[in-house]
């Protein structure tokens, strides 16, 4: 498999089981179940294929599908394809999670490209999987291609073994516990040995992913902190396999990973909460009794 491929790519159960079933529900769900037919392996659909995909009855296809095209949220080419809209892109740039996060990195990210002339990336966790935030290529980059938006599994990759090290145990066993997908003969498919990886991520402060995605290609993330010290990203830099300088990498993305964090908006603090759970300051509702 290739590394363009691979990194396009999603679970396998994305791309192959449909989203939603049945005929019936909220015109809000099956909308959304139209719009999650699209993805990056196919970006651009017939009514057919968006009927077949989202498990929806091609006439109410027909109907909303007309409904997002008005609105923005899809687009359709001269060839009669389907694709997502631009509006809805406009709207998902405003999720505050990867805006904020996004605008302090870039420097960051620019600056590991430059000097190294390889490929730096910001990723998140999105529950068991990894979310592509940016990428900046370098001139000399392995021939990679990560899409921003794109999702891969958290076992594999730099950036989702720095992500997963930090994540509350029993989310990091909810991964384990499903099947690992082996991409090279390098990928760690075993539970045991990707709890060994994740441990030596936290002891050394970084991650290495050696050969785990494509045979070419190695990379280096390390866990971005903010002012709490919770982990609210990964930065990662990708870079040939063959001799790679892991520790010279580690310290450029140790070292932006740092700047990351210091320049992430400082997140609100949370109010004192008393016995009962409730925050103090907040006056309590009223009882029955009382109004």
């Amino acid at each position: 498999m290739t590394s363009v491929a691979l990194a396009e790519a999603g679970p396998a159960e994305r791309a192959t089981a449909p989203r939603v079933r049945g005929r019936t529900g909220p015109v809000t769900v099956r909308a959304l179940a139209i719009l999650d037919a699209f993805s990056a392996d196919q970006p651009v659909l017939t009514l057919t294929d968006v009927s077949r995909r989202s498990g929806l009855p091609l006439s109410t296809v027909h109907r909303l599908t007309a409904e997002l095209l008005r609105w923005g949220a899809l687009d359709r080419g001269a060839d009669g394809g389907y694709r997502i809209g631009l509006r809805l892109w406009q709207v998902a740039v405003l999720a505050p999670r990867a805006t904020g996060l996004r605008d302090a990195a870039l420097p960051f990210l620019e600056d590991l490209s430059q000097v190294t002339r390889e490929n730096a990336q910001l990723g998140v966790r999105e529950g068991t999987e990894l979310l592509f935030v940016e990428r900046i290529a370098g001139r000399c980059a392995v021939p990679v291609l990560t899409r921003t938006g794109a999702r891969f599994p958290l076992h594999a990759s730099g950036l989702g073994l720095a992500l997963l090290a930090h994540a509350p145990a029993d989310e990091q066993e909810a991964v384990l516990a499903r099947p690992l997908a082996g991409y090279t003969p390098w990928t760690l498919t075993r539970p045991d040995a990707v709890r060994a990886a994740l441990a030596d991520v936290r002891r050394l402060g970084h991650a290495v992913s050696d050969r785990q995605v494509t045979t070419d290609a190695l990379s280096v993330a390390a866990p971005v902190r903010d002012a709490r010290g919770e982990v609210r990203a990964a930065v990662s830099v990708v870079v040939r396999a063959r001799g790679a300088r892991v520790e010279s990498l580690a310290a450029l993305v140790t070292s932006a990973a740092r700047g990351i964090g210091r320049a992430l908006p400082v997140p609100p603090a949370q109010p004192p909460r008393s016995a009962t759970g409730r925050a103090h300051g907040r006056p309590r509702p009223p009882r029955a009794d009382e109004v």
